[in-house]
Protein backbone atom coordinates (compact mmCIF):
# COMPACT_ATOMS: atom_id res chain seq x y z
CA UNK A 1 0.00 0.00 0.00
CA UNK A 2 2.83 2.39 0.85
CA UNK A 3 4.53 1.73 -2.49
CA UNK A 4 1.22 2.23 -4.28
CA UNK A 5 0.62 5.55 -2.51
CA UNK A 6 4.15 6.75 -3.26
CA UNK A 7 3.78 5.85 -6.93
CA UNK A 8 0.46 7.68 -7.13
CA UNK A 9 2.00 10.86 -5.69
CA UNK A 10 4.88 10.74 -8.16
CA UNK A 11 2.43 10.26 -11.01
CA UNK A 12 0.26 13.16 -9.86
CA UNK A 13 3.30 15.45 -9.47
CA UNK A 14 4.51 14.51 -12.94
CA UNK A 15 1.11 15.24 -14.44
CA UNK A 16 0.98 18.60 -12.67
CA UNK A 17 4.41 19.55 -14.04
CA UNK A 18 3.38 18.51 -17.52
CA UNK A 19 0.22 20.62 -17.20
CA UNK A 20 2.27 23.64 -16.06
CA UNK A 21 4.61 23.23 -19.02
CA UNK A 22 1.65 22.98 -21.37
CA UNK A 23 0.08 26.16 -19.92
CA UNK A 24 3.40 28.00 -20.19
CA UNK A 25 3.77 26.99 -23.82
CA UNK A 26 0.17 28.02 -24.50
CA UNK A 27 0.76 31.44 -22.92
CA UNK A 28 3.89 31.98 -25.00
CA UNK A 29 2.06 30.93 -28.16
CA UNK A 30 -0.86 33.27 -27.36
CA UNK A 31 1.55 36.17 -26.80
CA UNK A 32 3.41 35.46 -30.03
CA UNK A 33 0.12 35.31 -31.95
CA UNK A 34 -1.04 38.61 -30.46
CA UNK A 35 2.22 40.30 -31.45
CA UNK A 36 2.30 38.70 -34.88
CA UNK A 37 2.65 41.39 -37.52
CA UNK A 38 3.30 44.13 -34.97
CA UNK A 39 6.58 46.05 -35.29
CA UNK A 40 9.05 45.73 -32.45
CA UNK A 41 9.07 48.57 -29.93
CA UNK A 42 12.44 47.71 -28.47
CA UNK A 43 14.16 50.51 -30.40
CA UNK A 44 12.80 53.82 -31.63
CA UNK A 45 13.03 54.25 -35.41
CA UNK A 46 15.77 56.66 -36.47
CA UNK A 47 13.26 58.70 -38.48
CA UNK A 48 9.65 59.28 -37.50
CA UNK A 49 8.71 58.99 -41.17
CA UNK A 50 9.73 55.31 -41.07
CA UNK A 51 6.81 54.56 -38.74
CA UNK A 52 3.52 53.75 -40.46
CA UNK A 53 1.51 52.78 -37.37
CA UNK A 54 -0.42 55.44 -35.48
CA UNK A 55 -0.35 53.42 -32.24
CA UNK A 56 3.44 53.04 -32.49
CA UNK A 57 3.85 56.74 -33.17
CA UNK A 58 1.76 57.53 -30.09
CA UNK A 59 3.89 55.06 -28.09
CA UNK A 60 7.17 56.69 -29.08
CA UNK A 61 5.83 60.18 -28.37
CA UNK A 62 4.83 59.01 -24.89
CA UNK A 63 8.28 57.48 -24.41
CA UNK A 64 9.90 60.81 -25.30
CA UNK A 65 7.66 62.65 -22.84
CA UNK A 66 8.79 60.28 -20.08
CA UNK A 67 12.44 60.92 -20.94
CA UNK A 68 11.85 64.69 -20.97
CA UNK A 69 10.10 64.48 -17.61
CA UNK A 70 13.01 62.64 -16.01
CA UNK A 71 15.66 64.97 -17.41
CA UNK A 72 13.75 68.16 -16.57
CA UNK A 73 13.45 66.93 -12.98
CA UNK A 74 17.16 66.09 -12.92
CA UNK A 75 18.33 69.44 -14.28
CA UNK A 76 16.70 71.29 -11.39
CA UNK A 77 19.66 70.17 -9.22
CA UNK A 78 22.27 72.92 -9.39
CA UNK A 79 24.82 70.65 -7.69
CA UNK A 80 25.30 68.50 -10.80
CA UNK A 81 28.08 70.69 -12.09
CA UNK A 82 28.29 72.98 -15.09
CA UNK A 83 29.29 70.33 -17.65
CA UNK A 84 26.54 67.88 -16.66
CA UNK A 85 23.93 70.66 -16.62
CA UNK A 86 24.95 71.81 -20.11
CA UNK A 87 24.82 68.23 -21.42
CA UNK A 88 21.41 67.68 -19.84
CA UNK A 89 20.08 70.90 -21.33
CA UNK A 90 21.30 69.84 -24.78
CA UNK A 91 19.66 66.43 -24.36
CA UNK A 92 16.33 67.99 -23.34
CA UNK A 93 16.34 70.28 -26.37
CA UNK A 94 17.08 67.31 -28.66
CA UNK A 95 14.24 65.33 -27.07
CA UNK A 96 11.84 68.21 -27.66
CA UNK A 97 12.94 68.28 -31.29
CA UNK A 98 12.27 64.54 -31.64
CA UNK A 99 8.89 64.94 -29.95
CA UNK A 100 8.00 67.60 -32.47
CA UNK A 101 8.86 65.25 -35.36
CA UNK A 102 6.73 62.45 -33.90
CA UNK A 103 3.81 64.83 -33.38
CA UNK A 104 4.06 65.81 -37.05
CA UNK A 105 4.06 62.10 -37.96
CA UNK A 106 1.05 61.40 -35.75
CA UNK A 107 -0.87 64.16 -37.48
CA UNK A 108 0.17 62.83 -40.90
CA UNK A 109 -1.11 59.37 -39.92
CA UNK A 110 -4.52 60.84 -39.06
CA UNK A 111 -3.98 61.25 -35.33
CA UNK A 112 -4.35 64.20 -33.00
CA UNK A 113 -2.70 67.55 -33.66
CA UNK A 114 -0.77 67.82 -30.39
CA UNK A 115 0.93 71.07 -31.35
CA UNK A 116 -2.37 72.95 -31.22
CA UNK A 117 -4.51 70.95 -28.80
CA UNK A 118 -2.18 69.49 -26.17
CA UNK A 119 -0.85 71.47 -23.18
CA UNK A 120 2.74 72.65 -23.46
CA UNK A 121 3.86 70.52 -20.51
CA UNK A 122 7.48 71.44 -19.78
CA UNK A 123 7.73 74.21 -22.34
CA UNK A 124 6.97 76.77 -19.64
CA UNK A 125 10.03 75.59 -17.67
CA UNK A 126 12.33 76.45 -20.54
CA UNK A 127 13.26 80.01 -21.41
CA UNK A 128 14.28 80.92 -24.93
CA UNK A 129 16.80 83.61 -25.79
CA UNK A 130 16.02 85.95 -28.65
CA UNK A 131 17.81 84.80 -31.79
CA UNK A 132 18.67 81.38 -30.35
CA UNK A 133 16.69 79.49 -32.98
CA UNK A 134 14.30 77.93 -30.47
CA UNK A 135 17.00 76.66 -28.08
CA UNK A 136 15.72 76.77 -24.48
CA UNK A 137 17.33 76.71 -21.07
CA UNK A 138 15.82 74.59 -18.31
CA UNK A 139 16.19 74.56 -14.54
CA UNK A 140 19.73 75.19 -13.32
CA UNK A 141 20.90 75.87 -16.89
CA UNK A 142 19.32 79.31 -16.66
CA UNK A 143 21.80 80.21 -13.90
CA UNK A 144 24.93 79.05 -15.71
CA UNK A 145 27.74 81.58 -16.22
CA UNK A 146 27.07 83.58 -19.35
CA UNK A 147 23.44 82.48 -19.55
CA UNK A 148 22.17 84.39 -16.53
CA UNK A 149 23.63 87.62 -17.88
CA UNK A 150 21.90 87.12 -21.21
CA UNK A 151 18.52 86.74 -19.52
CA UNK A 152 19.16 89.80 -17.37
CA UNK A 153 19.82 92.04 -20.34
CA UNK A 154 17.19 94.65 -20.99
CA UNK A 155 14.87 93.61 -23.75
CA UNK A 156 15.52 95.52 -26.99
CA UNK A 157 12.90 98.10 -27.92
CA UNK A 158 10.34 96.97 -30.49
CA UNK A 159 11.23 97.90 -34.06
CA UNK A 160 9.74 101.14 -35.30
CA UNK A 161 6.93 100.77 -37.77
CA UNK A 162 7.34 102.16 -41.26
CA UNK A 163 4.95 104.68 -42.74
CA UNK A 164 3.46 101.95 -44.92
CA UNK A 165 2.75 99.80 -41.84
CA UNK A 166 1.14 102.74 -40.03
CA UNK A 167 -1.20 103.49 -42.92
CA UNK A 168 -1.90 99.82 -43.72
CA UNK A 169 -5.09 99.59 -41.67
CA UNK A 170 -6.33 103.16 -42.23
CA UNK A 171 -9.52 103.26 -44.30
CA UNK A 172 -12.43 105.69 -44.79
CA UNK A 173 -13.90 104.55 -41.46
CA UNK A 174 -10.82 105.90 -39.69
CA UNK A 175 -11.66 109.41 -40.95
CA UNK A 176 -15.38 109.00 -40.30
CA UNK A 177 -16.39 109.18 -43.97
CA UNK A 178 -18.98 106.43 -43.61
CA UNK A 179 -20.31 107.31 -40.17
CA UNK A 180 -23.62 108.62 -41.60
CA UNK A 181 -24.33 105.59 -43.76
CA UNK A 182 -26.29 103.67 -41.12
CA UNK A 183 -28.47 106.69 -40.10
CA UNK A 184 -27.73 106.37 -36.38
CA UNK A 185 -25.35 109.31 -36.33
CA UNK A 186 -27.88 111.62 -38.04
CA UNK A 187 -30.55 110.75 -35.47
CA UNK A 188 -28.10 111.40 -32.64
CA UNK A 189 -27.09 114.74 -34.17
CA UNK A 190 -30.75 115.87 -34.47
CA UNK A 191 -31.45 114.96 -30.83
CA UNK A 192 -28.31 116.77 -29.68
CA UNK A 193 -29.27 119.85 -31.73
CA UNK A 194 -32.76 119.94 -30.17
CA UNK A 195 -31.32 119.71 -26.67
CA UNK A 196 -28.83 122.49 -27.42
CA UNK A 197 -31.54 124.82 -28.81
CA UNK A 198 -33.83 124.15 -25.83
CA UNK A 199 -30.98 124.89 -23.39
CA UNK A 200 -30.11 128.16 -25.17
CA UNK A 201 -33.80 129.26 -25.15
CA UNK A 202 -34.01 128.62 -21.40
CA UNK A 203 -30.81 130.56 -20.83
CA UNK A 204 -32.11 133.48 -22.94
CA UNK A 205 -35.44 133.53 -21.16
CA UNK A 206 -33.76 133.50 -17.79
CA UNK A 207 -31.39 136.31 -18.79
CA UNK A 208 -34.24 138.37 -20.33
CA UNK A 209 -36.38 137.97 -17.22
CA UNK A 210 -33.52 139.13 -15.02
CA UNK A 211 -32.90 142.18 -17.25
CA UNK A 212 -36.58 143.17 -17.12
CA UNK A 213 -36.67 142.87 -13.36
CA UNK A 214 -33.59 145.02 -13.01
CA UNK A 215 -35.07 147.65 -15.35
CA UNK A 216 -38.33 147.80 -13.34
CA UNK A 217 -36.36 148.17 -10.13
CA UNK A 218 -34.24 150.97 -11.62
CA UNK A 219 -37.38 152.86 -12.83
CA UNK A 220 -38.99 152.47 -9.42
CA UNK A 221 -35.89 153.85 -7.70
CA UNK A 222 -35.77 156.80 -10.11
CA UNK A 223 -39.41 157.70 -9.48
CA UNK A 224 -38.90 157.44 -5.75
CA UNK A 225 -35.93 159.80 -5.92
CA UNK A 226 -37.91 162.34 -7.99
CA UNK A 227 -40.78 162.34 -5.45
CA UNK A 228 -38.36 162.84 -2.58
CA UNK A 229 -36.69 165.71 -4.42
CA UNK A 230 -40.05 167.53 -4.84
Amino acid sequence: NAEYMGGSKRFINKMARNEEKAMSMLNRWTTMKANLGKPSRTKMPYLASECNSLSDAEYWRGDLIKQISRKVAEIQNAGLGEHRIRDLNDEINKLFGKKSHWEDRIKALGGADYKTSAPKMYDANGQELAGSGGYRYFGAARDLPGVRELFQREAPPPPRKTRAQLFKHIDPDYYGYRDEDDGHLLVAEVEAEKETIARKVREWQAANSTAKRQKVEEESNTQAKELIAK
